[in-house]
């Protein structure tokens, strides 16, 4: 028998309930039970020696960005990833299969890919963070036009309140931020993760505030300079490369964070509470947009996310963040879910990507 047919019929064995199918590089085919979802191509034998090296999550991984390893339909591998609860795998059917893998696998160790980054350092310093943060931005402004809208607005659209297209999804957002604010002109705003500037010349040139946005990404304050430059908003624009915990000329009447909160960490959430608390004047408002887990048992971002999306960050408990604002001294006046539009526009970035 065939190898590859061994090991097909020990992952049968392990998983005799699989909505999904799998063809290894020779043709070999293991097909899904159910008769649909998702298609895994292994397209050799390095896939199966990066799942044997870090089991789970972090292996798979390493085989899609290699390229070992193809979907045909990743919102389909997104949902049986959320939905799919097979049944355990007995040890010696476990032993079987790993050892099926291992034949196939060889005695070569493929390094893990380029874009894997392990970061050192002490956890959510000043260095640390700037590494981290530059890693996923800084792949080019051009890559993140491939999937953003016009505007560069890299966070939650909002399509629940009637928009239709990523672009009226992203402004409705944008003013909704603006609104809860209350801005007002001749204000002062700062922009925490002010990205490639969207928020800061919305805000500028519809409410008339100042603003100064900070990002850790050269490119990305590159191109926001050019865009405030060319909307002749350079006296009320000031974009800066800046950790949040380096500004020293607040204070500032209001304060929008978006979509940055993700990569404080458990370990700096009151320290930056603390900060942005600092730089807003008595009455000022703050609006805290970001990822959160809204539930005890969900499980952090995971070492996937961790090395190739967004390192070192964690969304954290909604509870605690709020905790932490209310410890630095704020008072929680509203609190708004948009999960459903998040989703809606990962499906929007994903069909134009």
């Amino acid at each position: 028998m065939p190898r590859t047919q061994r090991f097909l019929d020990d992952l049968g064995a392990a998983l005799p309930d699989r909505p999904f199918t799998v063809e290894l590089w020779d043709g070999a085919t293991l097909p899904s039970t159910t008769g649909g979802g998702p298609r895994f191509r292994v397209a050799g034998p390095d896939a199966l020696a990066h799942a044997l090296r870090a089991p789970g999550q972090l292996g798979v991984g390493r085989a899609y960005v290699s390229g070992t390893l193809e979907v045909d339909d990743l919102d389909g591998v997104v949902e049986l990833l959320n939905t799919w609860k097979p049944a355990p795998v007995p040890p010696r059917a476990r032993a079987r299969l790993a050892v099926a893998a291992a034949l196939l696998a060889g005695p070569r160790v493929p390094r893990a890919p380029a874009a894997e980054l392990r970061p050192r350092g002490r956890r959510h310093s000043v260095e640390r963070d700037a590494r981290a943060v530059r890693h996923h931005y800084d792949v080019s402004n051009d890559f993140f036009r491939l999937f953003l809208d016009d505007s560069m607005t890299y966070s939650c659209a909002i399509f629940s309140h009637g928009a239709t297209t990523l672009e009226e999804a992203q402004e409705a957002k944008r003013e909704l931020v603006c609104r809860k604010l209350a801005l007002e002109p001749g204000q002062r705003l700062l922009d925490v993760g002010c990205g490639w500037g969207a928020f800061a010349l919305h805000a500028a040139e519809r409410h008339g505030v100042e603003v100064v946005g900070i990002t850790l990404s050269e490119p990305q304050a590159r191109l926001a300079r050019e865009r405030v430059a060319a909307a002749g908003l350079g006296d009320r624009v000031d974009i800066r490369v800046m950790d949040y915990r380096a500004i020293a000329d607040g204070p500032f009447d209001a304060i929008a964070s978006i979509g940055m909160v993700e990569h404080v960490g458990v370990a700096q959430i009151d320290a930056y509470a603390e900060a942005l608390a600092r730089l807003l004047r008595p009455g000022g408002r703050l609006l805290n947009h970001g990822i959160a887990r809204l539930r005890h048992t969900d499980p952090e971002a995971g070492p996937f996310s961790e090395r190739y999306v967004f390192p070192d960050a964690a969304p954290l408990h909604l509870s605690r963040v709020a905790f932490a604002l209310e410890r630095a001294g704020f008072v929680v006046e509203h609190v708004e879910g948009f999960a459903a539009d998040y989703a809606d526009t990962l499906t929007h970035w994903l069909e134009r990507l």
